[in-house]
């Protein structure tokens, strides 16, 4: 599989040049221009290394990087901090926050790509894991389909970011508040409910073509099992 490099950057001009230089390499390539939706992109697409500029207009990218750090499941994907910031201290705060490599705008392109096949040798392969299964519901990671049986199951984005993270691990009950950071994002405001929405749609689309597997712990949260009372004593996940 390819390797997906992930370049967060505002200036398009320099968003477009990295992209070509990098697919030029036979990497894959997402940009994101918006700090504020990079967090949710990079949880979504797990990419192999992140390019991300100090100075985005919503929120830095030196405070992206330490919540990209605080996420289990994206804590060690390699980050190159690109920057005009060329002194010393500059370079230790970005270091100190979580980045493993620094490189001081204007670079030279040889050397980004040089630096990213270094992050590239520290970095784990690329996921081979591209199915979930739980019962009668399989889903698709890399196609971003789910089928219970033999039947095509249509869901939204947010549905199936959702169903995925339920999936992960089946049994464990996880919080509201901890489904919103870690679906919706830090950075997006939206209602507590707008989770039982989103769930209720999850079930309707899955409860037409076999038993109902989500289950709802009273005032706590939502869980994925066969054997799961409504009102049970259960592990929660809770927002910290």
């Amino acid at each position: 599989m390819k390797h997906l490099i992930m370049v967060v950057e505002d200036e398009e001009a320099l968003g477009l040049m990295l992209k070509y230089n990098l697919e030029k390499e036979g990497y894959d390539v997402l940009v994101e221009p918006r700090g504020n939706k990079a967090l949710a992109e990079v949880e979504k697409n797990q990419p192999s290394v992140i390019l991300l500029d100090w100075m985005l207009p919503e929120i830095s990218g030196v405070e992206i990087c330490k919540l990209i750090r605080s996420k289990p499941d994206i804590k060690n994907i390699p980050i190159i901090m690109l920057t005009a910031k060329g002194e010393e201290e500059d370079k230790v705060k970005g270091l100190s926050a979580g980045a493993d490599d620094y490189v001081t705008k204007p670079f030279s392109v040889p050397e980004l790509l040089a630096r990213v096949k270094t992050q590239l040798r520290r970095a784990p392969e690329p996921q081979t894991e591209k199915e979930l299964v739980f019962e009668d519901i399989r889903m698709d990671l890399v196609e971003k389909k789910v089928f219970r049986g033999d039947n095509y199951i249509h869901l939204g984005p947010t549905e199936f970011r959702l169903l995925k993270m339920l999936m992960e691990t089946p049994g464990k009950v996880f919080s509201r508040e901890f489904l919103l950071k870690n679906v919706w994002g830090n950075n997006i405001y939206v209602e507590s409910r707008t989770v039982d929405v989103h769930i209720r749609r999850l079930r309707r689309a899955l409860n037409d073509f076999g038993p109902d597997y989500i289950r709802t712990v009273r005032a706590t949260g939502y869980a994925i099992d066969t054997n799961f009372a409504d009102d049970a004593e259960a592990n929660v996940d809770e927002e910290s």
